[in-house]
């Protein structure tokens, strides 16, 4: 597996998965909704941190065609001084099972995103999602040109949440998406949900080998 994705991100010069994306700036802001802490310092401690952005289209198809929507977030100083939070996000359902499924779309604001695969938070298993707050724009196209000029015009604004011990949703950040950066294809983040992890909160171990394998396969194959 490892192999393939090194050839398929040299084959591309960028990342092997959601090849086609914007970086852009951005900020996190944890708010305190007075409920008990979730264990995880960076989720409990209202703050406003800096971060970095990654919209993209999974299998790069034709803009006509629903496509895998990525949602990748890096949060700077979460897990401490010059210490990344890396978070990744894929376009999904919002149910009990489809949280955990892949769901391809065209509308960037047209439903949540979710690590499918949970976390360990605070000592217990438990889901990432992004939802889309719609703005003046109703409708955004997921391809990139249609997003830059969305975002010339005004932010995208997601309520980050995780699921709680009863498997709802629970919002413990906003995340306001802003300007795109230039950043070329070769120069994109190389996001890693297990080397960017924080205290209280690490991705769990399902599929763990196999992501590990697919991460360093495509930044082989890209530097």
């Amino acid at each position: 597996m490892e192999t393939g994705f090194r050839l398929l991100a040299r084959l591309r010069s960028a990342p092997a998965l959601h090849p086609d994306g914007l970086t852009c700036r951005a900020e996190v802001e944890v708010v305190d909704d007075g409920r008990r802490p979730w264990g995880a310092p960076w989720m409990d401690e209202p703050a406003r941190y800096t971060a970095r952005v990654r919209l993209s289209r999974a299998a790069g198809l034709p803009r006509r065609l629903p496509d895998g929507l990525g949602l990748a977030v890096r949060v700077e100083q979460a897990a401490g001084a010059d210490r990344p939070l890396d978070l990744l996000l894929t376009s999904s359902g919002e149910g009990r099972i489809t949280r955990h499924l892949p769901r391809p779309r065209t509308d960037a604001l047209g439903g949540p995103y979710s690590s499918l695969l949970p976390y360990r938070i605070g000592g217990r298993s438990g889901t990432l999602a992004a939802f889309p707050r719609r703005g003046r724009h109703t409708h955004v196209h997921g391809d990139p040109t249609s997003l830059a000029a969305v975002l010339a015009d005004e932010p995208l604004v997601f309520d980050l949440c995780a699921e709680t011990f009863h498997r709802s949703w629970r919002a413990f950040a906003v995340l306001t998406v802003r300007e795109v950066l230039p950043t070329p294809p070769e120069d994109t983040l190389d996001f890693d949900v297990y080397a960017h992890g924080a205290p209280g909160f690490t991705p769990g171990r399902t599929l763990a080998a196999t992501r590990r394998a697919a991460y360093r396969g495509s930044r082989a194959g890209r530097h």
